[in-house]
């Protein structure tokens, strides 16, 4: 597919960078974007050379949700009235899904305000860094909606029930500092310094056995709902998995040889 909402891009260290590129809207998502993301997301799933995926917005956001001014035009235009259930499953819950099941790290580049499924494109993501300049906000009530894309899920999870009624319920917006001090991201940054710590984690993850960072985020995923007792014997299944893996092997002879191990991906 060619790409004319959203730039992609692999570094020569195996870190893939999607660009939301709608900055004269935020990075609003209109259909167009919405499915040329998830096929970025199938491209970095086929490409093995992929070992860890930089998601960012261009300028001054990282994603402000839904375009609404799209939307509405579309109707004027004579288009049929949209189905939210049938934009949701059409559109976004694809992308989360591909996300939450894409065996690689994603690291969030957040360069400005992620609002509404912005918000849960952003919680999608296993690691978040933010600039300082960063807000996050759950902003589907303040039109009359309701959490989707995820957040209502990944949100409960990360800061608590009560917290997450207060954020969707009130639909405030979240700086940065506050979302670091909550657990919804993993650093904050100046805006100057955001390219140089995103960059420099990718790199790590990059460097990372690949196929147990993917078994880790599937085991991360199944004991959010799962027993005590799931758990235990989906751990056993997914350590004999990795121990069929060069990477391992690649780990145990690098700690007998008092060295630094260099990691495949295999």
């Amino acid at each position: 597919m060619t790409y004319t909402r959203l730039l992609y891009d692999v570094r020569p260290d195996g870190v893939a960078t999607i660009t939301l590129n709608r900055p004269e809207v935020f990075n609003a998502f209109d259909d167009a974007l919405s499915y040329e993301l998830q096929d970025a997301w199938q491209q970095v799933a086929r490409d093995a050379a992929v070992r860890a995926v930089v998601l960012t917005g261009a300028g001054r956001a990282f994603c402000s949700g839904q375009d609404l001014k799209a939307a509405k035009e579309a109707e004027a235009a004579g288009g049929p009235p949209r189905s939210f259930h049938d934009s949701l499953h059409q559109r976004y819950n694809p992308i989360i899904r591909a996300m939450r099941g894409l065996p690689k790290p994603i690291i969030g580049r957040l360069n400005g305000v992620a609002a509404g499924a912005g918000c849960s494109l952003a919680l999608a993501c296993d690691a978040l860094v933010a600039s300082t300049e960063a807000s996050l906000m759950e902003a589907f009530i303040n039109i009359g909606l309701v959490p989707d894309s995820g957040s209502s899920w990944f949100l409960p999870r990360l800061v608590g029930t009560l917290k997450a009624f207060e954020l969707c319920a009130l639909g405030s917006k979240v700086p940065a500092e506050e979302a670091l001090r909550l657990g919804l991201v993993n650093q904050v940054v100046a805006p100057d310094q955001l390219d140089a710590a995103t960059y420099a984690l990718a790199a790590r993850y990059a460097g990372a056995p690949t196929r147990s960072i993917g078994l880790l985020k599937q085991m991360l995923n199944r004991a959010a709902t799962a027993t005590l007792d799931e758990v235990l014997d989906y751990e056993a299944h997914c350590q004999e998995l990795a121990g069929a893996t060069a990477d391992y092997r690649e780990g145990v002879a690098a700690f007998a040889e008092k060295r630094k191990p260099v990691f495949t991906g295999q």
